[in-house]
């Protein structure tokens, strides 16, 4: 028995082992290609290009689906700013998800409201429509007034089937978006007819200055867990989104800004209500459907950022988060499980799904018990501990080389945060995220992992403030 456990000991450490080591080989890895697909994206993507958008005579029609539950707080200001894009051949459709707050009367009272009944058809499913309302002040304004569905997904299948474009933006309600975001996203469908949705790179709004839900102003914010945020993001977005994009295997579009051709989404069967990501479950659902039947797909990314988010600055609120992530990430991974190593899905069967399974899938537990084993190993003697600082320095100087890299992507994509203090506070703030903080979200991904499994998944409610014109 004593055998079997030294062996098993043995075992798992190899497999933490060579966990840290293929990580910090596939980053070095994904460096070139997001490189090279960032290059290719600058020199096509250039603002003449957006600009033919806006001139062509007939131009896609966006319909901009809103879901919302109880956001009377920053609602008008969110409608206001979208009425107010460039891009002109768009509609808004607000989807008052059973809101208990004043988020239908506001928009009644703000955008003069009139009942508007008409027949639709209804292809994806979601709860029963109460009424449809058009603004008298501007017509593109639709609210769609339903029973509460439970969730963002439930919302969202309304919106699509409520809206008249040919695509669909889904968003959250307290997303910012560029003034150019609609011109850049529309850009990959009309160059590439097989495109059938387009994500962007999603930016953080905290420290930034809103005015009338723009930012005019982009600075790092005072929180030190909002800025442990950022460097996440860059880190998500300039290495791995970017690598997937060049590779033509995007599998997560997320839910604060995705665009995605209707006829499509329908065809994949819209959100799914009972999935806790909807936004990756359906981004994986379309690479399957298409994928299955052989029939060409890409899924585009710009890595300009087209949106702006509010990151949780509570411990409470960002724990919440993490361990609804974590769920969703599980569930797609367990629901969609015949993808993975499979030929017939093409690179999102035979590399990147692969990849997501064993470094997202199990980084958190083989991180964690990497921690425990070393430790408990030096603690006893058994590992010298000189060569357990040095392990340790290594594995951080990666990851530090790593996140810097994504810093340095972000600065030749977005020109943010490269001001002065600003700079040199991002770059401590890449050192310090290793000191704590990468531990503390591991161990909240074992928790998640673990909520999941036992069936308890009390995710929890993340604490949102209106953006007002203020910095936040």
């Amino acid at each position: 028995m004593l055998i079997n456990v030294i062996v098993g000991i043995i075992a798992w450490s190899l497999l933490v082992t060579a966990y840290f080591v293929l990580w910090n080989v596939a980053q070095m890895l994904m460096a070139p290609m997001a490189a090279l697909f960032l290059t290719r994206h600058v020199r096509r993507h250039t603002r003449r290009a957006r600009a033919l958008v806006g001139d062509l005579a007939s131009p896609p029609l966006v319909s901009i689906v809103v879901p919302a539950h109880n956001e009377e707080a920053i609602i008008v200001d969110s409608v206001r700013a979208l009425l107010a894009l460039e891009y002109e051949a768009s509609e808004i459709v607000v989807v008052n998800d059973g809101s208990i707050d004043g988020t239908l009367s506001v928009l009644q009272d703000t955008f003069q409201l009139a009942a508007a009944p008409v027949a639709f058809v209804q292809p994806l499913v979601s709860a029963p429509v109460r009424a449809i309302y058009r603004s008298i002040s501007d017509t593109r304004l639709v609210v769609v007034d339903k029973d509460p569905g439970g969730c963002k997904g439930d919302a969202s299948n309304a919106g699509i089937n409520a809206a008249s474009g040919t695509l669909v933006l889904v968003m959250d309600a307290d997303t910012v978006l560029e003034p150019d975001s609609l011109s850049r996203a529309v850009l990959p469908f009309l160059e590439d007819p097989v495109v059938v949705a387009v994500g962007g790179h999603i930016a953080i709004t905290n420290g930034c200055k809103i005015e009338h839900g723009r930012i005019t102003a982009v600075k790092l914010p005072r929180s030190w867990l909002a800025c442990f945020q950022i460097i996440e993001y860059m880190r998500a977005f300039m290495l791995f989104r970017l690598a997937c994009a060049h590779l033509n295997g995007v599998v997560l579009i997320s839910g604060a800004f995705g665009l995605f051709r209707r006829d499509a989404v329908i065809a994949a069967g819209g959100y799914d209500k009972s999935a806790i990501g909807e936004d990756m479950d359906l981004t994986v659902r379309l690479q399957q459907h298409f994928r299955a039947r052989g029939e060409p797909i890409r899924i585009a990314f710009d890595p300009h950022p087209l949106a702006w988010t509010q990151a949780p600055e509570e411990l409470p609120s960002l724990r919440g988060q993490r361990l609804r992530w974590r769920g969703g990430l599980l569930q797609v991974l367990w629901r969609h499980r015949r993808m993975i190593g499979n030929p017939r899905y093409g690179i999102v069967g035979l590399g990147v799904l692969p990849y997501v399974a064993f470094f997202e899938g199990l980084g958190p537990l083989l991180e964690v018990s990497g921690y425990v084993l070393a430790g408990g190993a030096a603690l006893m003697g058994v590992l010298d501990w000189w060569y357990f600082w040095v392990l340790l320095g290594v594995s951080t100087s990666f990851g530090t080389a790593v996140t810097l890299l994504a810093v340095l992507l972000s600065d030749v994509a977005t020109r943010r945060y490269m001001r002065g203090s600003d700079l040199a506070r991002l770059i401590l703030v890449v050192v310090l995220e290793n000191v704590g903080y990468r531990q503390m979200t591991a161990w909240w991904g074992c928790r998640g992992s673990a909520r999941l499994l036992t069936g308890k998944p009390k995710w929890g409610v993340m604490k949102r403030r209106a953006f007002k014109s203020k910095t936040m």
